[in-house]
């Protein structure tokens, strides 16, 4: 089967990603995968949820939005956190779990960073872009504060990604566009932090249950281009100065 954009069954979209896109946030970064984009501002305040008051550590959290017209139809804006959809509230939980997953807390001192994920383009795999846009967002951030003597070092434990593999047409399919995943009889996303370990894994049939051996095979492929993220990461963060 040859897929809609010419692609390998187990090659990601072309990747682009810039560094300090916004200039008034702490750390920002634009993520281009293929026609998805994804704006991520990380933001700073001196404060920490309730939960957290007097322990002496920080906090890491997201939110998640679609620009009006990064699809086909336009997406009503949600102008109150009364109005946010499910889906953006279980996207938002999903990134702030990954970036937190490899961030060390306790060093952040009483400081909440939040991270704004805007899609600013849809086409397939806006939450695995968030979160690998997110990493990057984050760690500028940190950086800066560093270079600011705010903070002694930047805490983090290594690198985290995300992406999503499927199977459309009985092929194993590598980081799918919308058209693939509208498509999709399996369809995962994976993260990973940059040690091999799994943050989260979303798996879904949408008509014939799969095997163990299906799970096997797509996260090894989803593993693949993981790796292949953690690389264009790390090239992306070599550019801070």
């Amino acid at each position: 089967m040859k897929r809609v954009d010419g692609r390998a069954n187990d090659e990601l979209r072309p990747v682009s990603i810039s560094l300090g896109y916004q200039a008034f946030a702490e750390g920002s970064a634009l993520i281009e995968l293929g026609r998805t984009r994804v704006l991520c501002a990380v933001s700073v305040e001196e404060k920490v949820p309730n939960f957290l008051k007097g322990e002496g550590s920080g906090w890491v959290t997201a939110e998640y939005a679609m620009l009006p017209r990064s699809t086909l139809t336009r997406t009503p804006r949600s102008i109150s956190l009364e109005r946010t959809v499910g889906r953006n509230q279980e996207i938002q939980r999903l990134i702030g779990r990954s970036l937190r997953a490899v961030t060390d807390l306790a060093t952040l001192g009483e400081r909440t960073f939040t991270v704004d994920c805007d899609v600013l383009q849809a086409d397939g795999g806006t939450r695995t872009a968030a979160i690998t846009g997110g990493y990057l967002a984050l760690f500028s951030a940190l950086h800066n504060l560093k270079k600011r003597g705010i903070l002694s070092s930047i805490p983090v434990k290594g690198a985290v990604a995300a992406t999503s593999v499927g199977i459309v047409g009985r092929e194993e399919l590598l980081d799918l566009c919308y058209e693939e995943d509208y498509r999709a009889a399996v369809d995962f996303n994976v993260v990973m932090t940059e040690k091999g370990e799994f943050v989260e894994l979303q798996g879904t049939a949408e008509g014939k249950p799969f095997s163990k051996e299906t799970i096997d095979a797509l996260l090894s492929l989803a593993e693949k281009g993981i790796k292949q993220l953690f690389k264009i990461q790390k090239a992306t963060l070599e550019g801070l100065d």
